[in-house]
Formats: structure tokens, C-alpha cells, sequence
């Protein structure tokens, strides 16, 4: 098995409950154990006039492979709803593979480290809460250093229910 951590994200029919929904079903996937679930964490959407994301991360154990996993992610966000008109739109839910294990995945269909994670402090933040404190990325990067470029600007870090 490794270790894939997974951006969660959502700002449309009611976010949280998105994030909760598609907990469910991240922990319901073949060959694949929910190792555990970040805080939820609120923020501006990167372009105007979008409602606030609320994002997650969270890690899994799996035996899947990487395009099997894009597959059954790409499922989840189907079944609640996601519609991909552009690019950049508002979403009911987004998920990412943020890392598989130590891997450096480019697929046409699937860039590993996820290439914008490094500026994403809705992503790294979050991620920080379930990673070993020493994470090296698969391209070298530590998450430590990552964070300390990354500002906490612009997150609100949800109260756990």
C-alpha cells in the first residue's frame, strides 16, 4: 500500500456537507483504508465573484494505481454533482491527488506532486496536519519549507464537530 493524500474542496451545495459525503466514499473505495481526515479550512475563492471554498485533506492507504484512483475520485465528484463547464468554476466537489507515496507522476491525465500545491495554503495547511513533520516531496521539496513560503493569509481553520 502507499500513502496518497488527497485534496478535498468544494464551494457550492452546501460545501461541508460535500467534504463529509465524499469522506464517505473515499473510505468505501476497493483496496484503499482512510489513514485520516484534516480540520476543514475556509477561503476566498483564487477568482472573483465565487462563494468561499471549504478544502480538506485527507490521507489514504491503497493498493490502487494512479489512474484507478483518478478514475474513482473523478466517480466521486460525478456522483455529487460536479459539472465541468470551465476550468476555474465554482464546483460542488473537487478532489486532487496531492501525493502518491515518493512517486513524481506525468500523465497526461494526472501531474504528481500536484502542480500548484506549493502555493496553496488551503492545501499545505491542511495536508501539514497529517504528514510527517520531515515530508520530502517526490521532486525534493520539504513540506516545512513549503509552509514558511506559504503564508496562513486568508484561512479559517473550521471548528470540529
Amino acid at each position: 500500500m502507499e500513502r496518497i493524500y488527497v485534496g478535498l474542496g468544494s464551494n457550492l451545495a452546501a460545501p461541508e456537507q460535500q467534504l463529509r459525503n465524499a469522506i464517505k466514499a473515499l473510505a468505501q473505495l476497493p483496496g484503499t483504508h482512510l489513514a485520516g481526515v484534516s480540520a476543514f479550512y475556509q477561503s476566498d475563492s483564487l477568482l472573483p465573484d465565487q462563494p468561499r471554498y471549504t478544502n480538506a485533506v485527507a490521507a489514504l492507504d491503497s493498493h490502487l494505481a494512479p489512474l484507478d484512483l483518478l478514475d474513482a475520485l473523478q466517480a466521486i465528484e460525478n456522483d455529487q454533482g460536479r459539472e465541468r463547464l470551465e476550468r476555474w468554476g465554482p464546483r460542488t466537489l473537487d478532489l486532487d491527488i496531492l501525493l502518491f507515496g515518493d512517486r513524481l507522476i506525468d500523465e497526461p491525465r494526472l501531474k504528481v506532486p500536484h502542480y500548484q500545491m506549493h502555493v496553496r495554503a488551503f492545501v499545505l495547511y491542511p495536508l501539514a496536519e497529517l504528514a510527517p513533520a520531515d515530508l520530502q516531496l517526490p521532486d525534493g521539496q520539504s513540506l516545512n519549507g513549503l509552509l514558511q513560503a506559504c503564508p496562513f493569509v486568508g484561512l479559517e481553520r473550521l471548528p470540529q464537530e
